[in-house]
């Protein structure tokens, strides 16, 4: 994957949801998808976060925001 993607993540852990939203919305990679859902969860817009990971081609997870965050920055990686 591409540094944008641990980025905006990076920016989302600090605190930083627009600057993490601004990057991320430019991406319409699955990873980014995922992220952007991810980021309208932390916001607390659970129906654009649902329409996120669909666009994804996953369900929105059950797991908690801090769960999240782990499991996609491990994507990051791959």
């Amino acid at each position: 994957m591409t540094d944008y993607h641990a980025e905006a993540l990076e920016l989302a852990a600090q605190g930083d949801w627009d600057a993490a939203h601004r990057l991320i919305q430019q991406h319409s990679d699955p990873l980014a998808c995922l992220i952007h859902g991810y980021l309208h969860r932390v916001e607390g817009d659970q129906w654009n976060a649902r329409y996120w990971y669909r666009n994804a081609r996953e369900e929105m997870p059950a797991n908690t925001l801090d769960e999240e965050w782990r499991r996609l920055m491990g994507m990051c990686g791959e």
